[in-house]
């Protein structure tokens, strides 16, 4: 097994659950990008493709944040390619906020060829609950709501995130 994660703008913090979760998963690497502060969905992709690619003998299994959900979806889209399977946490919503990330609008809305889970918040600033359920059966995601969890992210709370990891050993065992 693979784990690949994607974070999303701006990267993610050495505090981040994603960090943690390279650091406790085997075979689990960042999919770099050259510009978390200026995001770019054809070189996102891009990067996305080229990682993957190299690893068409192995189960893989995304792990996305944010933008990186977003990036999930596009990569999917353009490359019709599928994975073992994708935990995708508090995609943004790029059509009803002003993200400034229009390279990746319109967010892709089909079905995606593999399981996922979607983990949202009721109280996420960059997604409201009821995009995000919009959003999970577009995807043919199984939603997981957290109460109060933010954006769900390090200045959220989110570091060592058990339950997180939980999720991915979830879908490891499909």
């Amino acid at each position: 097994m693979h784990y690949f994660t994607l974070p999303g703008y701006g990267g993610s913090s050495a505090e981040h659950w994603q960090s943690y979760f390279e650091a406790k998963l085997p075979n689990c690497e960042r999919i770099e990008q050259a510009n978390w502060d200026g995001p770019d969905r054809e070189s996102w992709v891009n990067n996305v493709e080229a990682k993957i690619s190299g690893c068409e003998d192995k189960e893989i299994i995304l792990i996305a944040h944010s933008l990186g959900c977003i990036t999930t979806a596009h990569w999917v889209k353009q490359f019709q390619k599928k994975v073992k399977a994708a935990l995708l946490v508090a995609p943004p919503d790029l059509e009803n906020q002003d993200h400034g990330f229009t390279s990746f609008t319109p967010t892709p809305l089909e079905k995606l060829p593999f399981p996922t889970i979607l983990v949202a918040s009721d109280n996420d600033p960059w997604c409201a609950k009821k995009q995000s359920e919009f959003l999970a059966g577009k995807w043919g995601s199984r939603l997981v709501v957290l109460e109060q969890a933010g954006h769900i992210n390090a200045d959220a709370g989110f570091g060592q995130w058990d339950a997180g990891l939980k999720l991915v050993e979830e879908l490891a065992s499909i």
